[in-house]
């Protein structure tokens, strides 16, 4: 799928239709995705420098076979590195393709192939995750507000919400955080840009709110002088998209206000996000694990769950605590099944 609407005239020139597939090579909508930047980009590479296919399918469709996609991957890498496009164009047009295997022998990548993995090409340190990262990244060290957006709703609808966030954005995230540790304040603008895209993209894909069920709410809270709202954001558009009722209370939510919201939400579970060990509180958990409402004779508690990484040795007897998103959603789905 296409991370954003075409021209006529690219869609002449692309053939990106499921019917030209059989034709051999990628389209350029499948090399963008695979090298983590906008379709738009490829376009603009191949127009302004050459870098388009070797061949072109019966003169009109253009088909991207290994050998194109290693001559872009080198032009990412140089472009990330700070060249200019021109310049980075000239040396990843200079550089001899790597050994591709014959046609005959394995043929053009497909969409199907396996999924590529990135290593490099954003200057950041990112390690073996998926290609997707290396673009979201790239467009966050320029501050490029609509390649990101594009990226990150591209991975959300391609991977789905689960897999976006814990095999794409957290790897990104973790990243620039770890770019912003080893340069002081040098990266901070990057870190706040893209927790900002971020927190945009979830609220574009997420459902409609959930309406109450008596007895099947969700509340979903940081502990008071916790602002890292971003975990619990995506959990609770990761229940929503489930039909479970949430309540989000979002970053350092006061004591008495949390448990005011509570009493009056009567919930089926209680989400306390904590991302320093400073700020969990093992007496708040109980607490709130403790409460209480209903008539009397069927009185209720809420199921509490730790959530983030303050939680850390600080583990609450009785309380769960789940070690990510998708451990998460399957511990408060089942509580607030209809």
């Amino acid at each position: 799928m296409s991370t954003q609407r075409e021209s006529g005239e690219d869609r002449l020139g692309d053939g990106d239709g499921d019917g030209d597939r059989q034709e051999g090579g990628l389209t350029t909508g499948e090399v963008a995705r695979r090298l983590g930047v906008a379709p738009t980009t490829v376009r603009t590479w191949d127009r302004r420098y050459g870098l388009g296919p070797d061949a072109h399918t019966d003169g009109r469709h253009r088909r991207w076979t290994a050998a194109d996609v290693a001559r872009l991957e080198r032009m990412c890498a140089l472009t990330a590195t700070g060249l200019p496009p021109a310049e980075a164009a000239r040396l990843a047009r200079s550089e001899e393709p790597p050994a591709v295997p014959s046609r005959s022998a394995a043929g053009p990548p497909t969409a199907s192939s396996p999924v590529r993995r990135s290593r490099a090409g954003s200057g950041l340190r990112l390690g073996d995750v998926r290609q997707e990262c290396r673009g979201i990244a790239r467009a966050a060290l320029r501050l490029d507000a609509a390649v990101l957006d594009e990226l990150l709703l591209a991975a959300i609808t391609e991977h789905g919400l689960v897999a976006a966030w814990t095999e794409v954005i957290v790897p990104t995230l973790q990243a620039v955080g770890r770019k912003w540790e080893r340069s002081g304040e040098k990266y901070v603008e990057v870190e706040h840009f893209l927790s900002w895209h971020v927190s945009g993209a979830l609220r574009r894909v997420a459902p409609r709110t959930v309406a109450d069920r008596p007895g099947a709410t969700t509340v979903l809270a940081c502990v008071p002088g916790e602002n890292h709202t971003l975990p619990l954001e995506v959990l609770s558009a990761a229940l929503t998209e489930r039909g479970v009722p949430v309540r989000m209370f979002g970053g350092a939510l006061p004591v008495e206000s949390l448990v005011a919201a509570v009493r009056r939400t009567g919930p089926a579970a209680v989400g306390l996000w904590a991302q320093s060990r400073t700020t969990a509180s093992r007496p708040l958990a109980q607490h709130v694990a403790a409460m209480e409402w209903g008539v009397r004779g069927a009185r209720r508690r809420p199921v509490v769950l730790t959530l983030g990484p303050g939680w850390a040795g600080q583990t609450v007897a009785g309380l769960a605590r789940p070690s990510g998103l998708a451990e998460a959603v399957a511990a408060l789905e089942p509580l607030v099944s209809a």
